[in-house]
């Protein structure tokens, strides 16, 4: 493919809580860029991840789960975090579970209604399904739920069928040339993936007692000559909350910020010195204008 036949485009990763969108992102880019755990509603963000390859260039957008759980404002973002990134699409990917189909999966169904550009369903998790003949039901079920331009069964988890998908994603995006440079990984700043780096942490460790009521807050990131710096502060709700981040004599925090500044380094590819504060914001999730201090509504 020559220079001038090269395609670039947007592809949306949309679907309900916990399908794996995230999963198949990491995969799919070959590096963790966005934050994973078995709960759903990890992802808070529309996070870009930038694909570059001879062929052209894939514009990834992970996006929050579709959800009707609660009417708070952070819940209230999140959907229309997803939403807002139909309009600029060139191709939507609707990441559905396999074998497995809810009121939340038809909810995002109705939000692809009347939309312009090609959707691909990807059917996820098939390396969960014990006899490989029950899928075949399943996607003839799914294809008459909705136009779908292809059905492609993947395994996130273990990278089954990715090179089919990337090359039908491809094959869909129009002649373009890049729109970021070729090095890019995203278009987001190393400061919000700190954030995200520490959240997840928190967010696996303590995966049963407050995975949504808390959120980080970077205060400062600074680059010096040998290492990053950088400042946190983890917000939750309640006085209870917080003793249980910092745990007896502060050893829970301590080893969930010593497994976030190795996750950094990693990230990064420097060393990093990370200092963890824990303050009390009450019902900092349900604030419009807290969320807007922690950064959700920007972009």
């Amino acid at each position: 493919m020559t220079e001038t036949h090269r395609r670039s485009g947007y592809v949306a990763l949309l679907g309900r809580p916990n399908v794996g969108k995230s999963t198949l992102l990491n995969r799919w880019l070959g590096q963790a860029l966005v934050i994973t755990s078995h709960k759903p509603q990890t992802t808070r963000h529309a996070i870009l991840g930038i694909k570059t390859s001879a062929q052209g260039q894939m514009l990834l957008i992970d996006t929050p789960g579709i959800h009707r759980r609660g009417e708070g404002a952070l819940n209230r973002y999140l959907n229309r975090t997803a939403r807002s990134v139909l309009h600029q699409a060139d191709v939507i990917l609707l990441v559905v579970e396999a074998l497995r189909w809810t009121a939340e999966d038809d909810a995002v169904l109705q939000d692809l209604a009347g939309v312009k550009v090609p959707v691909v369903a990807a059917v996820n998790k098939i390396d969960r399904i014990p006899d490989r003949k029950l899928l075949l039901p399943f996607l003839e079920r799914l294809s008459h739920r909705f136009a779908f331009h292809e059905l492609v069964p993947v395994s996130a988890a273990r990278g089954e069928q990715l090179e089919v998908l990337d090359s039908l994603v491809s094959r869909l995006l129009p002649l373009r040339e890049p729109l970021y440079p070729e090095d890019q990984l995203s278009d987001r700043p190393e400061r919000f993936f700190a954030a995200e780096l520490l959240r997840e942490q928190l967010t696996r460790r303590y995966a049963k007692e407050l995975p949504y009521q808390l959120s980080v807050e970077i205060e400062r990131f600074e680059e010096e000559p040998r290492r990053h710096v950088i400042h946190a502060l983890i917000w939750v709700e309640r006085p209870g909350q917080k003793a249980i981040l910092i745990g007896k004599d502060g050893a829970a925090l301590r080893e969930a910020a010593t497994q976030a500044r190795l996750r950094m380094r990693e990230f990064f590819g420097r060393p990093v010195h990370l200092e963890v504060w824990v303050k009390v914001h009450k019902s900092w999730s349900s604030d419009e204008s807290a969320l807007a201090r922690l950064g959700y509504g920007e972009r």
